[in-house]
């Protein structure tokens, strides 16, 4: 192996020193070749290693740095050979511009939550120049806040509070190639962020690049819920703040991440589609399928969007909690106020994206009513435009145990999980293999019991709207399967490791068999356990592999052989770890 190794260092020596020769014309430092000798001496085993060697960050020099250092010195072999600072604009030939951006005056202006604006810069110094509108001047909790990170890296987290703002993304002594992302974490409510320039010195020949776009392109469309509306928040009794308010720890971006795709939002906090937040009256100042064909509400930044530059694989619609305000004190009368609405809206995303999967939901902050009116609604629209790329999905309802952000809304722990889910359903629409991490396989299970009559046994039972279960035996039978909660429509796949976790309680005092079955046949067993249960309420959490690849389980506790013994069941879940 160290026979090897030497053979790739003096090979790596004949393939560098052309480069050395080329490059020291092009205005290559003398310490910069001292680097590259350092590394090679290293390879030799002539000189011991140190971190100033270690281009790429593992810790350790080996063939790896040479080649990292190789690659920077083929991308820069264009230099002009003259070390100068320019500044660039933020142009789509400079920058990869994420979600919907006015460019005006050579300003790019990041107008929506997660508008963002991506690119690699090389250089020796290099700094971003931003810009601010009226917003600036607003009180503390209505400033717009930004983000800058340098090779993932947070460098700067702010609300932005001048008209114009001079960030610096590295000052180094050699050529440095970075990759820069500035990102706008409030919401178009708030103002936009501008990028008036970026900065750089440097001897190559186009030292700003944009980013590659990916592969996905997702659009979500909604509320204070997809702008990440006090998700930092430290308690439900904190007002709105822009200074808690964070896209990236929105559902909307964290989807995109796990998927690896590029998005856009368009989220206005309080709005809807019949009427925005309301206490009674309809609201119809905070609509947003008045602004949808807009790049922002604001008026610098009510400009046409371009759809066919701007294509979406999928477009997701998350709108009807502001809507319930004004529904809920009619249902029934002004239902189909709604219905009418939300099914115009629908043709408006179809007509703007003709090709797009459109994925309807709503429910992460209750209002299931709305989101059994949305799924008529999408059902009768498909049906008469002969549509079947829509579809529809009752988002997880938040819960006390995750917590909650400022005025109730989702906490980072409920936007995670529905990123998951999101992610999921955008994986069925587009035939891409999910990996279900994440996701809760007691979402939407079926709640029931199983009595063995022919043994004997007879039970009461009821599911509350909570899905809490409680069962009650007179006669238990014989065994304790002849008495089961029996939680079935569990989706398994192979080689997961799961939580599972409830909450229980029983008099009297008994041992409880904890299994997951095969809902199909009962001698299937992929997970026992025992649990000691008591009428003091208790909590069963732990980590398991499944190895089943099974889309019919089943949950099951069983009291059966016990007479007059009860069963509550509350909190259950079997999420996905990895």
């Amino acid at each position: 192996m160290k026979y090897l190794k030497k053979i790739i260092a003096a090979a790596s020596v004949v393939l560098f020193s052309s480069a050395f020769t080329s490059q020291t014309a092009a205005g290559l430092s003398d310490s910069e070749i001292n680097e590259v000798k350092a590394i090679i001496s290293v390879l030799h085993g002539a000189k011991e290693s140190s971190a100033s060697s270690d281009f790429n960050n593992d810790s350790k020099v080996d063939i790896l740095d040479l080649i990292e250092l190789k690659h920077s010195i083929l991308e820069n072999a264009s230099a002009t050979g003259e070390i100068k600072t320019s500044e660039y604009p933020a142009s789509e030939s400079n920058v990869k511009l994420v979600g919907r951006t006015v460019m005006k005056d050579d300003t790019a202006w990041l107008v929506q939550s997660g508008a963002a604006a991506e690119f690699t810069v090389t250089g020796t110094f290099a700094e971003v120049i931003l810009a601010g509108d009226g917003c600036v001047k607003s009180e503390d909790r209505w400033k717009p806040r930004y983000a800058v990170f340098v090779d993932d890296e947070l460098v700067d987290d702010s609300l932005l509070s001048e008209t114009q703002k001079c960030i610096k993304l590295f000052d180094s002594k050699v050529l440095r190639t970075a990759k820069v992302r500035v990102i706008h974490l409030s919401e178009a409510n708030n103002g936009a962020i501008g990028i008036s320039g970026i900065k750089v010195t440097s001897n190559v020949a186009v030292p700003v690049k944009p980013e590659p776009k990916k592969d996905i392109s997702i659009e979500i469309i909604g509320d204070s819920i997809t702008c990440g509306y006090g998700v930092e928040a430290a308690s439900n009794g904190d007002q709105f703040s822009t200074s808690t308010e964070n896209f990236m720890k929105s559902y909307a971006y964290l989807a995109a991440q796990k998927l690896n795709a590029d998005y856009s939002a368009v989220s206005y906090s309080g709005y809807g589609v019949v009427s925005g937040y309301t206490s009674d009256e309809k609201n119809t100042d905070s609509l947003v399928p008045d602004y949808y064909d807009y790049a922002g509400r604001l008026d610098d930044y009510k400009v046409p969007w371009d759809f066919d530059k701007n294509k979406n694989d999928v477009v997701v619609i998350n709108l009807g909690t502001n809507d319930y305000s004004y529904l809920s004190k009619d249902l029934e009368g002004r239902s189909e106020d709604f219905n009418k609405a939300y099914y115009d809206f629908l043709g408006q995303v179809r007509e703007k994206n003709p090709d797009s999967y459109i994925i309807c939901t709503v429910g992460t902050m209750g209002g299931y009513e709305v989101y059994d009116l949305i799924e008529k609604v999408c059902e009768e629209y498909s049906n008469d435009n002969n549509d079947t790329r829509i579809s529809s999905y009752r988002s997880t309802t938040q819960n006390a145990a995750n917590g909650y952000g400022a005025d109730w809304h989702p906490s980072v722990i409920t936007q995670q999980m529905s990123a998951y889910v999101l992610a999921d359903k955008i994986c069925q629409v587009l035939g891409i293999q999910s990996d279900k991490v994440g996701l809760d396989a007691v979402d939407g299970a079926n709640y029931d019991v199983k009595i063995n009559k022919d043994n004997g046994a007879n039970a009461a039972s009821y599911v509350g709207y909570d899905n809490s279960l409680w069962l009650n035996t007179v006669t238990g039978g014989t065994d304790t399967s002849d008495v089961q909660a029996y939680i079935s429509g569990l989706d398994l796949n192979p080689g997961g490791t799961y939580r599972l976790s409830f909450d229980y309680t029983t008099n009297p005092d008994i041992e409880v068999p904890v299994q997951i079955i095969a809902d199909h046949d009962d001698n299937k067993v992929y997970f026992s356990d025992t649990v000691s249960s008591t009428n003091q309420k208790q909590h069963y959490s732990k980590e398991i592999v499944l190895d089943a690849n099974d889309p019919a389980c089943a949950l099951t506790l069983g009291i059966g052989g016990h007479d007059y013994c009860n069963l509550t069941l509350s909190n259950v879940s079997l999420i996905k770890l990895y």
